[in-house]
């Protein structure tokens, strides 16, 4: 059952930086994942059915499942019915990760990644609504400067008309990985953080099986690991560890902070998506490019700007 969290976990008791370190290790490593993602989709997924990329993130999840059961054996306490509504915020979690990967394959990532700013936004309406979750003024206030600051990231002077497949898509999954992250939490902070980990890892692989038991994602992928066995596996493999240290700390973060905040600082993905492009334009053009114009300097700066005054006022 869905209930509110403990008082500790509230937005009153928050344990200063620490829970903040957790959550910043979620955009950090997920923007150079979005990276890793976008030379794997244009490398080797451009004509390719995306859930063949989601069957490496389910392996992953799978490989994670023993590991868990041998350090934390009480994860098999779960009731069956709780294990089940944790396994479907993993299948939940594949499915945003499916828009995800669906945006991703027809425009580039520095356009993509601006349009998780939504992500907060339904948190905080799903958090207050199932959890009971309420901020303070302070960090309403804070909250409200990071988003703004990734909104001004998201802004592209040329970019032409609107793009409302791509609107769509990541809309779709930011409210699909708003719902994940509300049931992750419910359970995390009453049950066990290694419990609920393990069942949304169950959930994950199932979603897995199930894109293998459909024919043409698996000639697909098998047909890809034939190509380029190698190749594949070591990037994806690589992206996959990534982007589950990232998760890892999100979800951990969730249970020491109100969800809303925890996806507020998520929301700056799109700040380090732009970082890791200046890095990739001045170091390794072949694998990205990022416009690295005044007007588009000043923009992401003042952006900057804005979301660490965010931060200090959501800490003070």
């Amino acid at each position: 059952m869905l209930t509110a969290p403990p008082p500790e976990a509230q937005a009153g008791m928050l344990p200063a930086m620490n829970w903040m370190l957790y959550a910043f290790a979620g955009p950090v490593l997920w923007a150079a994942s979005t990276h890793a993602d976008k030379y794997l989709v244009e490398r080797y997924f451009k004509d390719s059915d995306v859930g063949v990329l989601l069957i490496f993130t389910a392996l992953i999840g799978l490989l994670m499942l023993p590991f868990i059961l041998y350090w934390q054996p009480a994860v098999l306490k779960l009731s069956w019915r709780d294990a089940a509504v944790v396994a479907l915020s993993g299948v939940l979690y594949m499915t945003a990760l499916y828009f995800y990967l669906q945006a991703l394959q027809g425009d580039e990532a520095s356009v993509v990644a601006p349009f998780f700013q939504a992500g907060p936004l339904f948190g905080y309406a799903l958090a207050w609504m199932v959890l009971g979750e309420t901020l303070t003024h302070r960090q309403l206030a804070g909250g409200g400067l990071i988003v703004a600051g990734g909104l001004l990231l998201s802004l592209h002077p040329h970019a032409g008309k609107l793009r409302l497949r791509l609107v769509l898509l990541m809309l779709a999954c930011s409210f699909v990985m708003a719902v994940s992250s509300v049931i992750f939490k419910a359970f995390a902070v009453h049950d066990e953080f290694w419990s609920t980990a393990f069942w949304m890892y169950a959930g994950e692989a199932l979603y897995g099986f199930w894109l293998l038991a459909l024919p043409k994602p698996r000639r697909q992928f098998l047909a890809l690991l034939g190509r380029h066995t190698g190749a594949v596996i070591s990037v994806n493999t690589a992206n996959e560890v990534i982007n589950l240290v990232g998760s890892l700390g999100m979800r951990y973060a969730l249970i020491l902070a109100p969800l809303s905040l925890v996806q507020a600082i998520a929301s700056t993905t799109t700040l380090f998506v732009f970082l890791f492009g200046v890095l990739l334009s001045l170091f390794l053009p072949q694998l990205g490019r990022e416009d690295l114009s005044a007007r588009n300097l000043v923009q992401k700066g003042v952006s900057t700007l804005l979301i660490a005054s965010g931060i200090y006022f959501v800490n003070v």
